[in-house]
């Protein structure tokens, strides 16, 4: 039986680039032995250039002169296309046919449910949730307002526009100080791993972390800090999604910044974490519930906070394409719950084309 070929799609228009490259030299290590890899390198202009071979994926984006060594590559948006990646600008037939597209990319332009509109109108299977799910857990104002639908517990936050800070900053420090009050943390919306988030003990803190944020996004989201446990759970699954144990991060900062996560190589994990088994059945009915809430599918990870004081757990975020770096808590997780990365990827693609499936169990005419 021949072999499934997976186009493995990295790197991207984030801040996140550089991540999404390391998590995808990761994949296409684990792949590449019962699947035909077809890895897709996403400058930071959009474009898409492959096949990348293995040895050149987590240095793609420090490569120069990307467009005079690879092939210029797109995904037509319409149904026909069958998975058939072509050539431009003359549009001439590459030598792929994929069998299922996993975008290995974080944050925007592709965490985000824009990528996942191109799949759709290919109608071509692709690993991770849909574009709902996509973009309503990308941007943090959105996501927040889902999970408070669904009930479920949050610390305080208030959310702004970039052109209302830059107008009237004081204003806005005003309200975040008799609101939330210090500490509180700054992040852009629309942003992954820890890239443009500050915490801010004081107004000076605040006003630069304004503009940290605002180099990122339009929209700002700013939450009350407490002093908490950072716990993390994997899930996937599409219809009947499972949860992995726990993990506890152990920043080397004063929070699990960009520099503490992926730099400083200092931070430490727990796994399992060191909880209850209330808390541990707390906060795996509270992720399957966010998961469900949003229709998530495939794969997230979906962090918590527990607050030190009062042992309250509280839902932090949701990641539905989480990283698989060396030091990432998602593949650790499952690890720990017994299925290693290879095994874990299958069942992930295995999600992708039952998902697949399923949709085209819809009619599209009445």
């Amino acid at each position: 039986m021949a072999k499934m070929c997976i186009a493995l799609l990295f790197g991207g228009r984030s801040g996140e680039h550089e991540v999404s490259c390391k998590s995808a030299a990761a994949v296409a290590r684990a792949l590449k032995k019962k699947y035909n890899i077809f890895p897709i390198g996403i400058s930071k202009t959009g474009q898409w250039y492959g096949p990348i071979p293995d040895e050149n994926i987590e240095t793609f984006a420090m490569e120069s002169m990307i467009s005079e060594k690879y092939n210029k590559l797109t995904l037509l948006p319409y149904a026909e296309s069958s998975g058939v990646l072509y050539t431009v600008p003359d549009l001439s037939k590459a030598a792929a046919n994929i069998d299922v597209f996993f975008p290995v990319l974080h944050g925007s332009f592709g965490e985000d449910g824009t990528v996942q509109g191109l799949f759709e109108l290919a109608q071509v299977p692709y690993a991770g949730s849909g574009v709902l799910a996509s973009s309503a857990g990308m941007d943090k104002i959105l996501m927040k307002k889902v999970f408070a639908a669904a009930g479920l517990p949050q610390v305080e936050y208030l959310s702004f526009l970039r052109i209302e800070i830059e107008e009237d900053p004081l204003r806005c420090a005003l309200q975040i100080e008799n609101t939330l009050g210090y500490p509180c943390f700054v992040k852009p919306a629309n942003l992954g791993s820890s890239v443009g988030i500050s915490k801010a003990n004081d107004r000076k803190d605040l006003l630069c972390a304004f503009l940290s944020a605002s180099l990122y996004d339009r929209r700002i989201i700013v939450e009350q800090g407490i002093e908490a446990r950072e716990i993390e759970v994997g899930i996937i699954g599409n219809s009947f999604p499972k949860a992995s144990v726990a993990g506890e991060i152990l920043p080397c900062n004063e929070f699990y910044d960009y520099n503490a996560k992926y730099l400083d190589n200092l931070s430490k994990t727990m796994i399992p974490a060191e909880i209850s088994a209330i808390q541990r059945n707390r906060i795996e009915e509270i992720a399957i519930n966010a998961y469900r809430s949003l229709d998530a599918s495939g794969l997230s990870r979906i962090d918590f906070f527990i607050s030190k004081k009062t042992g309250e757990i509280f839902i932090n975020e949701i990641n539905t394409m989480p990283g698989f770096t060396s030091i990432s808590m998602f593949p650790k997780l499952w690890e720990y719950s017994g299925l290693k990365m290879e095994d874990l990827l299958e069942q992930i693609i295995n999600y992708a084309l039952e998902k697949h499936r399923d949709k085209e169990r819809n009619k599209c005419s009445y």
